[in-house]
């Protein structure tokens, strides 16, 4: 039996960094399918990131351990309030499965969690989220969980290695939004 998530602390910058990385970029995250090196190269997450993330007061970041304490999956989440639309809102980011464990439904029972943790933490009736727009397989993926495309885009921060070294010059993120009150 695996513990459930909880929230990160300092002493997790380090794993979540390694796991956020593996997920997403450089040849381990090639073995798994959130992958994202063919567009983007450098880090995904850095320590100072990691830590304003964890030390952010409108938000949290949730880190699944396996039995043995090895961290598995890991998502942000923050209070964006009312949001857009008028209604309580939260964010969804940073959602990363180690590439071993993708496929064993570990990143869906995670999202599950997040978001009963937005509405019960926060009132939130809608979840956000935003997705590199080239990555159809993902988005497809939020879709079957109910994520929306709003048609709206957010552009990629090119110029801030932090996030990474654009390997194209179209990169923006799609907004998607889902409902949790239905």
């Amino acid at each position: 039996m695996t513990p459930p998530p909880a929230p990160a602390g300092a002493g997790d910058i380090d794993d979540l960094v390694a796991l956020v990385q593996s997920a997403y970029r450089g040849e381990a995250s090639r073995t798994g399918w959130t992958t994202e090196a063919d567009v983007l190269d450098g880090n995904r997450l850095d320590r100072d990131l990691a830590a304003n993330m964890i030390d952010d007061p409108h938000g949290t970041v949730l880190l699944k351990r396996d039995s043995a304490g090895h961290s598995l999956a890991c998502v942000q989440l923050r209070n964006l309030g009312m949001g857009s639309q008028g209604r309580p809102t939260a964010y969804l980011g940073l959602l990363a499965v180690a590439p071993a464990a993708q496929g064993l439904g570990v990143g869906s029972a995670l999202m599950s969690f997040a978001e009963d943790y937005a509405q019960t933490a926060w009132g939130a009736e809608l979840m956000q989220m935003t997705v590199i727009s080239l990555r159809s397989e993902l988005i497809a993926y939020y879709q079957r969980r109910n994520y929306h495309p709003t048609g709206r885009t957010e552009p990629f921060p090119y110029g801030d290695e932090r996030f990474g070294i654009p390997q194209r010059d179209d990169l923006e993120f799609a907004v998607l939004v889902k409902d949790l009150s239905a």
